[in-house]
C-alpha cells in the first residue's frame, strides 16, 4: 500500500465524514459555541471586576486581583477544568446533579476571567490621564468619570484582544470532554474523537478541526480588520467632542 493510499484511509475516509456530520451541526457545533459564548460573558464581567480591582489604589484591593490572575494564567487549562470539574462536583451535585456542564462553563470562565482583566487593565491604563482630568473639570465625579469616560475608551482599543479571547475559548472548550460530557452536550472535538475511534481512522478528527478553522479563521481576520482601524487611530478632537456630549447629557 503507497503512501497516499494510507494517508487517505486516515485521513480522508468520506463515508466516515459523512455519517458523523449531522451530529457535529446539530450537537458539536452548538455546544462549542455555547461554551465560549457563556465562558466569555461571564468571563469578561468577572475580569472587568479584576481590571478594576487590580487598578486601585488601596493595596488590600489591588493583592487578591493580582493574586487571581497569576493563579489562573500560570496553571495549564486542564489542570484548571479538572480542578474545578471534579473538585467542585460533590458540592454542585445538590443543585444541578451528575451534570458537568456548568463546571466547565465556570471553569473556562475563571480562566478567561484572568486574561481579560489583564487586558481591560492595559487598555484602561493606555488612556491618557488627561481624558479622566478633563472629565472632573467638567463636573463628573472620579467615579463617573471612570465608568463614562475612561473604562469605555478603554474598552474601545482593547476590542481585537477580546475577541482573540473568545478564539482561544473556541479551542480550549475541547478540554472540557475531560469531564465526562453527556452525550448531548458532547463539543465538536469529544463528538469527533467518538467516532474516529469507533471507525478506526482520523477522518471525524479532521472534520472537527475543520469546523473550528470555520470558527476561528474569519475571527481572526476580523481581529486583523479592527487592528488595522485601530492602529490608524482615533481622532482627538471626536474624543472631546464625545467627553463634552457626555458633560452635557450629566446636567
Amino acid at each position: 500500500m503507497d503512501i497516499w493510499s494510507t494517508l487517505s484511509d486516515t485521513f480522508l475516509d468520506w463515508e466516515s465524514m459523512k455519517a458523523v456530520l449531522p451530529e457535529m451541526l446539530k450537537v458539536g457545533l452548538v455546544n462549542t459555541l455555547i461554551l465560549a459564548a457563556a465562558s466569555v460573558v461571564l468571563g469578561t464581567l468577572l475580569g472587568m471586576i479584576v481590571a478594576v480591582l487590580a487598578l486601585s489604589s488601596k493595596r488590600w484591593l489591588r493583592w487578591p486581583a493580582k493574586i487571581y490572575t497569576d493563579i489562573f494564567r500560570g496553571l495549564p487549562a486542564i489542570l484548571t477544568i479538572l480542578l474545578i470539574g471534579q473538585g467542585l462536583s460533590p458540592i454542585t451535585r445538590h443543585w444541578w446533579g451528575p451534570n458537568p456542564y456548568p463546571l466547565g462553563v465556570l471553569a473556562l470562565s475563571l480562566i478567561a476571567a484572568a486574561y481579560i482583566g489583564e487586558i481591560f487593565r492595559s487598555g484602561i491604563q493606555s488612556v491618557e490621564k488627561g481624558q479622566l482630568e478633563a472629565a472632573r473639570a467638567l463636573g463628573f465625579s472620579y467615579t463617573s468619570g471612570m465608568r463614562l469616560v475612561v473604562i469605555p475608551q478603554g474598552v474601545r482599543r482593547v476590542l481585537p484582544a477580546l475577541v482573540n479571547q473568545f478564539i482561544a475559548l473556541v479551542k480550549e472548550s475541547s478540554l472540557v470532554y475531560f469531564l465526562g460530557l453527556l452525550a448531548s452536550q458532547r463539543e465538536l472535538f469529544r463528538i469527533g474523537q467518538d467516532a474516529a475511534a469507533t471507525n478506526g481512522n482520523l477522518s471525524p478528527l479532521l472534520l472537527a478541526g475543520i469546523f473550528y478553522l470555520v470558527i476561528t479563521v474569519p475571527l481572526t481576520h476580523l481581529v486583523n480588520h479592527f487592528d488595522k482601524r485601530l492602529r490608524e487611530g482615533r481622532p482627538v478632537e471626536s474624543e472631546d467632542i464625545e467627553l463634552k456630549e457626555l458633560a452635557h447629557a450629566n446636567r
